[in-house]
């Protein structure tokens, strides 16, 4: 009875330790590891979009049509010339733990969207980064950060690196303060750039 009773309890703490195992490495593995993302400037950035065709889809046409190599006598029109810098901040350290630097720059497109560009961003990884843009120049926490109101522009795609963010057609892109780095399931900001 008793082997019966010790074969029973270690059945379920093996059942139990693996999804706490589990669990476990989902949130401490990204504090190991590094994801890097190199973006170009959005191509299409100073292009006026035909009717039909979205911002993404055009993307992925130019970056086809880029692949193609051949001789050409029209200069290519620099993408960055035909968008109107914002706004732009340093992203700076939110403690001694999490960590951040790079650069944050709102712009502007020709056909009146705006994109954010990461450029040279180094932060402490963690699980489930999102790229937030709030009015608050500088959100020391959660709760200043729930009361000024954010844009969640979705997963950070890698601590390092440079991307592109796309805004909601409807965002005000001149109203927002700052861009943060924060993680969703403990609610802490890793980092926060102050846009002037």
């Amino acid at each position: 009875m008793r082997l019966t009773l010790k074969k029973t309890v270690v059945i379920i703490a093996v059942v139990l330790a693996i999804p706490l195992i589990a669990a476990l490495w989902w949130l401490l593995s990204p504090l190991f590891t590094d994801k890097t993302v190199i973006e170009e400037f959005p191509m299409s950035a100073g292009a006026e979009m035909p009717p039909g065709i979205t911002r993404s889809e055009a993307e992925s046409i130019m970056s086809g049509i880029a692949k193609i190599d051949m001789d050409t006598i029209e200069p290519i029109p620099k993408s960055m010339a035909d968008a109107a810098v914002i706004a732009t901040g340093q992203f700076r350290d939110a403690d001694r733990f999490h960590k951040g630097s790079g650069t944050a720059t709102i712009y502007r497109l020709a056909d009146g969207s705006g994109v954010l560009r990461l450029e040279s961003l180094n932060v402490t990884n963690g699980p489930d980064l999102h790229v937030l843009t709030t009015t608050n120049p500088n959100p020391a926490g959660r709760d200043e950060l729930h009361r000024s109101g954010y844009i969640d522009l979705g997963p950070l795609k890698g601590n390092r690196g440079d991307q592109n963010y796309s805004f909601p057609a409807d965002a005000d892109i001149e109203s927002f303060g700052s861009v943060v780095i924060y993680c969703m399931p403990f609610h802490v900001i890793f980092s926060v750039a102050t846009l002037q």
